[in-house]
C-alpha cells in the first residue's frame, strides 16, 4: 500500500503521532522540534551530501548530525580510479539540538567547525527556479592517494525546484511515537572544486552531480537498514534512484523510485543480493514487480566497527558501478553502463 501525501500537513499531532504517514514528491510534512513527544537525548537530525564526478572519477562526502547524546560531522575524499579513500571524522557529545539544524531541507544554514575539520552549507530558496547550496569545507588531516594532504573545497549544488524527490513519513510497530521522515535529493547539478595540498579536483556540471540526504527521527534502539543512491545522465537526461528497506514501518509507503527528467517512477519493493562474507563480490538489486535488473560491481567497502557497549554501529557503505536497466511507469526502457553510486548496508544500536 502506497499512500501519496500531496499537500502540506503537521508531521505530528498532539499526541506526538505522526499526521498521516506515507510519501510525498516534495517535503509536505511540516517538522517542528518541540512537538516530538521524547527526550532531547534521543531526537536524530542529519543532512549528508554526497557528491560524485562521473567525467574526473572522484567525490566527496559530508556529514553533520546531532544524533542526541551524541554528533557526529565527517569529511571523506573519494578517488574512485586508484580506489582510495581517506575520512576526517569528529565525534562530540549531548548536542541535543545546539547545532542549530534547519527545520526545512529547502532554507537555512548549516554550521560546524572543530580543530580538524569545518563544513558550511547555506540554502537559498527563491532564486528563479532553482535552489541552491553553496558549500565550504575544510579538512586538515584529509589526504589524496598521492599523499598531499589538507582538503579545501567551495562546490555549489543545485536543485531545480520542479524536480520530484522522494519524501517518506514512518513510524515503528512497536512505538509509533518513532518516527523517520526523510528526504533524498537525487540528480543535483554540481559546480566547483576540491583542493587537496596542490592539487586541484574540479567538478564539471555538464556531467557530475549530488545527492542529499536530509533527515529527522526519533529511532527504536536497534536499526538495519539498506540504501542505494545513483545520480548521473542516461540518453542526455539526469538520471538516478533512490532504494532503500528495512528501517521503520514500510507498510504505509516505499522510499523506493526512479529519477529520469525530473520525473518519480515510483517503485514498491526492492531487495539487495550480495555476500554479507565479502561485500566486494557482485551485488543485484531487484524489485518486486519485475522494473530493475541492476548489477552493482563495487570498487571498495568504506566500512566501520564502533562498539561502546550500549552504542554499537556496524557500517559497509560499497561504492562502484552500476549497469543494467530500469522500467519507468510508462513503459520505456532505459539501459546504463559503468555509472559510478553507492549501496550500504548499516546496522546501529543507540
Amino acid at each position: 500500500m502506497q499512500i501519496e501525501i500531496k499537500e502540506k500537513i503537521p508531521l505530528h499531532d498532539e499526541k506526538g503521532h505522526i499526521t498521516k504517514e506515507g510519501w510525498a514528491k516534495q517535503p509536505y510534512w511540516q517538522y517542528e522540534r518541540k512537538k516530538i513527544k521524547a527526550s532531547k537525548f534521543k531526537i536524530k537530525e542529519w543532512d549528508y551530501y554526497a557528491a560524485i564526478s562521473h567525467k574526473n572519477g572522484f567525490g566527496v562526502a559530508l556529514t553533520i548530525s546531532d544524533m542526541g547524546y551524541m554528533g557526529f560531522s565527517s569529511l571523506t575524499f573519494f578517488d574512485f580510479k586508484n580506489k582510495f579513500y581517506n575520512s576526517s571524522d569528529s565525534l562530540f557529545f549531548f548536542p541535543m539540538g545546539k547545532l542549530n539544524l534547519s527545520s526545512k531541507s529547502d532554507e537555512g544554514v548549516i554550521k560546524y567547525e572543530d580543530k580538524k575539520i569545518s563544513i558550511l552549507v547555506e540554502t537559498y530558496n527563491g532564486k528563479e527556479d532553482i535552489i541552491e547550496r553553496k558549500v565550504r569545507i575544510t579538512s586538515l588531516n584529509t589526504q589524496d592517494f598521492y599523499k598531499n594532504k589538507k582538503l579545501e573545497g567551495e562546490l555549489t549544488f543545485i536543485q531545480p525546484k520542479k524536480d520530484d524527490t522522494i519524501c517518506i513519513a514512518t513510524s515503528w510497530k512497536e512505538n509509533r511515537n518513532a518516527f523517520y521522515y526523510n528526504q533524498k535529493v537525487n540528480c543535483m547539478i554540481v559546480k566547483g572544486y576540491i583542493k587537496i595540498g596542490d592539487r586541484i579536483y574540479d567538478f564539471d556540471e555538464k556531467s557530475d552531480m549530488a545527492v542529499l540526504d536530509w533527515g529527522r527521527g526519533l529511532w527504536t534502539y536497534k536499526n538495519r537498514w539498506f540504501w542505494s543512491s545513483l545520480s548521473s545522465y542516461v540518453d542526455g537526461k539526469r538520471f538516478g534512484w533512490n532504494l532503500g528497506y528495512g528501517f521503520s514501518d514500510r507498510t504505509s509507503a516505499s522510499e523506493n523510485a526512479i529519477f529520469y527528467d525530473g520525473i518519480i517512477n515510483k517503485l514498491n519493493l526492492v531487495e539487495f543480493k550480495y555476500d554479507q562474507k565479502d561485500y566486494l563480490k557482485k551485488w543485484k538489486i531487484v524489485d518486486d514487480e519485475g522494473r530493475l535488473d541492476i548489477d552493482f560491481e563495487p570498487i571498495f567497502d568504506r566500512n566501520s566497527n564502533s562498539d561502546f557497549v550500549v552504542i554499537k554501529s556496524i557500517q559497509h557503505q560499497v561504492f562502484g558501478y552500476f549497469s543494467g536497466k530500469v522500467k519507468l511507469d510508462d513503459g520505456k526502457i532505459l539501459e546504463f553502463k559503468n555509472i559510478l553510486g553507492f549501496a550500504e548496508d548499516v546496522f546501529n544500536a543507540w
